[in-house]
């Protein structure tokens, strides 16, 4: 390690030559700032200052920075701590940005968090030490270094955000805790869903609608708090809150109907948000779901690798086999029963569909077009015919929106009807409508829901990087880039963060690097790949990737198994085999 006083001095000498010249200051650090001592380690250094940002991290004691030992024993503790000096570190970053020459220079960033509390590379807390990790813009005037203003950023900026954001002093000790107590109810709610067969919870006085479609922050005006009908009313424990009251959405067949507008879809929405713990002030800190809800929509246009679809379509024109399926541009029922058996396959236990963007002929089939169009013409078996036995079968529950079909009545185990965003619970009723109907139509589902085969990834189907080397990745919410291959997740509606995102484009690499053998399935190949991250955390496929120089960043968030899948799924490079 080196002496602070010996990086000042260099960047100062540094003023004024070649941008290039800043690769002299990588290396380890031992600093003192204001009252604290840290280690400053500059692990990446940019050669130009227009190029991606040079990336640094900080390490300092956990009980010196005035962390108790009993604060920061519980994994759940460390997350929920993390996430709140990640916070706390961006507002204080926002503060301190200054234009420190031309482009981005002097730019601090944090990998800016969602609503949700998760785990990150951004900040790692255990009982021994506080890790953060930045990206700095090294000051430059044109392509000349700005050292003078970079021994400021340096030696000046970073000290401010230790002691601003990072000790126990400066932070709001009752902040702190809520921030804690809220991710311990929460993750607490979470463990009693399956014990009490629910697949989700939503609390009484929720606020549910978000602001916008780009702004996932609560909506404060105007909003009624969501009750739950003494029907459908449970009470779960939590450590904090003491006895929570709310809704409970039941295990098995759940149809969520009502009129356009008064809250169906924001229901599903926070229902399909509630795999994730919120924050504080979110509204949904006590909306829960199990962890292995997917939501499954239609998506015209994705590819598909071999997958049987033969549950939902069978008999296809000109003799094509759907148990075997295969193509490059799916119409709306086939990319819905793609996904419907690719969730399925990798362990979803609760199915969430909005009639909104499902595909109707997927959905339903009506008794006058069953009259028109006879079985033996029409390959798609409507999902109304399949859902009871996907949980009959299966056990696998799904909640479902619908506003334009009363055919979902007769299979329901439950209907919840939204008016004004109040929900009550109208199964009896739906019951005596679907049995009073005089024009029922025709099951055509049979007798099972049908085999799900499980796949085995092919090693090459992950495109390689130029000069064989491992691909770019390159991550937007509604894209990843893995070297040429672009994978669309414009329909994987439960990402949150783009750290999600970068963090599943390194786990397909490493995926295919360690486990795919051409003879494990897909599904034990996902759980090999989360049975690492969760024993070494998220670190572990950037040092699976490149063992002697890895790219520890702060750009990581967790993922589920199911959006990896997704993006698995959606690679038009994909080849697989089936597994008899």
């Amino acid at each position: 390690m080196v002496d602070w006083r010996t990086l000042q001095q260099t960047l100062q000498n540094l003023e004024g030559s070649s941008y290039r010249n800043y690769k002299r200051i990588k290396g380890h650090y031992e600093c003192f700032g204001f009252n604290d001592e840290f280690e400053l380690l500059v692990d990446y250094v940019q050669g130009d200052p227009f190029a991606s940002p040079s990336r640094i991290r900080i390490r300092l004691n956990s009980e010196s920075a005035g962390f108790s030992p009993q604060l920061i024993a519980h994994y759940e503790n460390q997350v929920a701590i993390a996430d709140y000096l990640t916070r706390q570190v961006a507002n204080v970053v926002l503060s301190l940005r200054k234009k420190r020459g031309s482009g981005n220079s002097g730019k601090i960033e944090i990998a800016t968090p969602s609503q949700a509390i998760l785990r990150r590379t951004a900040i790692r807390i255990d009982k021994r030490e506080i890790e953060v990790r930045l990206t700095v813009g090294l000051p430059a005037f044109g392509r000349r270094i700005a050292g003078i203003a970079a021994a400021e950023l340096l030696c000046e900026d970073i000290p401010q955000i230790i002691e601003n954001s990072l000790t126990y002093r400066a932070l709001e000790a009752d902040a702190l805790m809520q921030h804690i107590h809220t991710f311990q109810d929460a993750e607490a709610l979470r463990r009693q869903l399956k014990p009490n067969r629910l697949v989700a919870f939503v609390a009484d006085g929720a606020c549910l609608p978000r602001r916008s479609g780009i702004d996932k922050r609560p909506l404060t005006e105007g909003v009624e708090p969501f009750i739950a009908p003494a029907a459908g009313a449970v009470e779960l424990e939590t450590p904090h809150s003491g006895k929570v009251r709310g809704l409970g959405v039941q295990a098995g067949v759940t149809l969520i109907v009502g009129g356009g507008y008064h809250g169906k879809s924001t229901l599903l929405r926070a229902i399909e948000q509630g795999i994730y713990s919120h924050v504080p002030g979110d509204g949904r800190e006590q909306v829960v779901s199990i962890p292995s809800a997917v939501k499954l929509r239609a998506e015209d246009g994705r590819s598909v690798a071999g997958v049987d679809i033969s549950p939902a379509i069978n008999h296809l024109p000109q003799g094509r086999a759907s148990d075997n399926f295969s193509t490059a541009n799916a119409s709306g029922s086939t990319s819905q029963a793609a996904g419907l058996v690719e969730a399925v396959e990798v362990g979803a236990e609760a199915i969430l569909i909005d009639e909104d963007t499902a595909a109707t002929n997927f959905m339903i089939r009506d008794c006058n077009m069953q009259a028109l169009i006879s079985k033996e013409n029409e390959p798609i078996t409507p999902f109304v015919d399949k859902v009871r036995q996907l949980y009959d079968d299966y056990g696998i529950s799904t909640v479902l929106v619908m506003g334009g079909s009363g055919d979902y009545f007769a299979v329901a185990d439950r209907v919840i009807a939204m008016e004004n965003y109040r929900p009550q619970i109208v199964t009896q009723q739906a019951k005596v409508i679907a049995r009073a109907d005089p024009n029922q139509r025709n099951a055509e589902g049979g007798e099972r829901f049908g085999s799900i085969r499980q796949r085995a990834m092919l090693s090459g189907s992950v495109p390689a990087g130029k000069r064989d080397r491992i691909p770019k990745i390159k991550s937007r919410m509604d894209a990843l880039t893995l070297g040429q291959e672009t994978i669309d997740l414009q329909a994987v509606e439960q990402l949150v963060e783009v750290h999600q995102v970068r963090a599943i484009g390194q786990a397909i690499l490493y995926a295919q690097q360690y486990y795919c053998d051409g003879r494990r399935s897909l599904r034990q190949i996902l759980e090999l790949v989360m049975e690492d991250i969760e024993r070494n955390g998220l670190d572990t496929l950037a040092i699976g990737l490149d063992t002697e120089n890895p790219r520890i960043s702060g750009d990581l968030a967790k993922f589920r198994q199911f959006e990896l899948a997704a993006a698995i799924n959606r690679l038009r490079t994909l080849r697989v085999n089936p597994i008899y």
